[in-house]
């Protein structure tokens, strides 16, 4: 292997002496960008109910932010190797407090997708720079303890945002979970001025490679990746989204799409996928002949970082999905109100705290690899134990119990599961590989939500379809409204019931007991699918990772 020889005038980051100081800015960061990506689950119930939202906009507001960011992480991570990582994070945490703004005023359904769209443009730039930054700072035995803590903080901020959205949800309003951002904004540019170091992509640069080297400019920039990246997940997504409303093949009547020859979302898919491929083989041959390139292809030739991208992809399908399904069970099934409902699945962060600080450790002593296959295992056993146990009269203590599991498998293989991807990757090229892995996971994140919610749909509408045949004093017209109203409400009709709200209120109270307990029987019912689904994308993390495994062995063993 050649010995990269730095140049003289580069200082080593490595040995910065505010290096950890710098790494809890980095920590605040992007515990900002992952809270705000779980913390509207648990507010989503109230948010249908105040703007109104419909479900299909319900899903737009978790799946925009996730597309965008898919959408723009390798661009941006290729802008922070060349300008610097720090100014691409001053670049994200303005962006990302602008839109907190702008969704915390939102008046309907359009403005909040349109401020979660400039969140995620924000959070597209702050994620690589702060994943790039700690792989270009620290080095040998320091660097796997920082992507610990990195990876730690990420399962544990995830695990932390349904708590603060419910607590501010209940004790304010839903609006305080976009509005909580800007002072934490305004820290985190503090800190990233005081202690966070400019890195860029040509102080990891030998002398050989400074003489071939291309920076990155307006006259060399790759317009056509860009747009094909964009498009092609951009696409796929809404595809993924909008199929079940608007029609997988033909479109459906009564739709916006009435009278088109092919369903919209069909389109979608279409020229997503096209688009993804043109992508990849446009990258090709720009590294082919030595052009300047959003992804480096090349790296996909590491067996390490092709295996753990798979591996990261399916695991965010399965981790976004439960945490989509499971606020509205609580709060819809069991009536729990937004706070008790955040403090349930706060539970997850007792395991992911503990076991990630067990993760380091214990990866030393039986590899990265291993450590976060065994927790991709945890995980998995504690999708199918909540699938197994909830029912409409479930006690909450029971729905712990499995997060808890889920939890402490979270904390294993977060961390482990981001070193063990960026492992071979060179120091050079830490931004594309932070923001590939980074894009690979919001993917993951984004067909996560949308094939689970889109299966969610159509499993509670299926158990709702004659849910209500045992009802005998309500009108037929009535049980069909009803019935049909549970998968697009997303449950919230059973709130209204409860509460004898809207039309409910008509209804004589052993009446709307008893349907209120028909319906959520359906739901239930229909909602255990969608977690088997979950359970099953962990599993198949599961075999990818074995092959990270595997990979280790022969490196040992060379």
């Amino acid at each position: 292997m050649e010995t990269k020889t730095k140049p003289t005038n580069v200082v080593d980051k490595s040995q910065d002496p505010n290096r950890f100081k710098s790494l809890g800015v980095l920590a605040l960061a992007v515990s900002l960008i992952v809270i705000d990506g779980t913390i509207v689950n648990v507010a989503l119930p109230t948010m249908i109910a105040d703007l109104p939202l419909t479900f299909t906009e319900a899903q737009w507001v978790t799946t925009v932010y996730n597309l965008i960011f898919a959408a723009l992480l390798i661009t941006t991570g290729r802008l922070g190797d060349t300008y610097g990582r720090r100014n691409m994070l001053y670049i994200g945490i303005t962006l990302f407090a602008l839109g907190s703004v702008a969704a915390g005023l939102a008046g309907g359904a359009d403005s909040l997708i349109a401020a979660r769209f400039l969140q995620g443009i924000g959070g597209a730039f702050v994620l690589p720079a702060t994943l790039s930054t700690v792989n270009a700072t620290f080095r040998g035995r320091e660097r796997a303890m920082a992507f610990g803590i990195w990876g730690a903080t990420i399962s544990g901020a995830a695990a932390l945002g349904p708590l603060l959205g419910g607590w501010l949800t209940g004790s304010f309003s839903w609006r305080w979970i976009f509005g909580i951002n800007i002072p934490l904004a305004a820290l985190i540019a503090l800190g990233a001025f005081l202690w966070v170091p400019q890195t860029k992509e040509i102080d990891e640069l030998n002398e050989a490679e400074l003489a071939n080297y291309q920076k990155l400019s307006f006259a060399n920039f790759d317009y056509l990746g860009f747009i094909f990246s964009g498009i092609g997940m951009g696409a796929t997504v809404f595809g993924l989204v909008e199929g079940r409303s608007l029609g997988w093949w033909s479109a459906k009547a009564g739709t916006w799409a009435e009278g088109w020859s092919i369903s919209p979302a069909a389109l979608g898919l279409i020229i997503g996928v096209i688009s993804l491929i043109a992508f990849v083989n446009l990258e090709a041959q720009r590294v082919a002949h030595g052009r300047n390139v959003l992804l480096d292809v090349t790296l996909f030739k590491l067996t390490t970082f092709t295996w753990g991208n798979i591996a990261a992809m399916v695991v965010a399908m399965g981790e976004f999905g439960l945490l989509f399904v499971l606020p509205l069970y609580l709060q819809n099934v069991l009536g729990l109100t937004p706070i008790r409902a955040g403090w349930v699945l706060a539970v997850m962060a007792i395991g992911a705290f503990i076991s990630g600080g067990l993760a380091g450790p214990l990866a030393r002593k039986i590899t990265a690899a291993k450590t976060a296959m065994l927790g991709l295992v945890l995980e998995a056993i504690g999708i199918a134990l909540v699938a197994v146990i909830i029912t409409p009269e479930t006690a909450t203590w029971l729905i712990d119990l499995p997060l808890v599991i889920y939890g402490a498998g979270l904390g294993l293989a977060s961390a482990q599961l981001t070193s063990t991807i960026l492992v071979d990757v060179p120091a050079a090229k830490s931004g594309q590989g932070s923001a590939t892995q980074s894009t690979v996971r919001q993917l993951g994140s984004a067909l996560g939500v949308a094939v689970i919610a889109t299966i969610m749909a159509s499993s509670v509408g299926a158990h709702a379809e004659g849910a209500l045949s045992e009802v005998t004093n309500l009108p037929p017209q009535a049980k069909t409204v009803m019935e049909q109203s549970l998968a697009p409400s997303a449950g919230s009709i059973l709130m209204s019931l409860r509460e004898g709200n809207g039309r409910a209120a008509q209804l004589d109270p052993q009446t709307r007991e008893l349907v209120t307990q028909k319906l959520s029987e359906a739901f239930v019912s229909g909602s255990t699918v969608p977690l088997w689904v979950g359970a099953g994308f962990m599993l198949l993390g599961v075999g990818a990772t074995s092959q990270l495994v595997r990979a280790n062995r022969k490196r040992t063993e060379k």
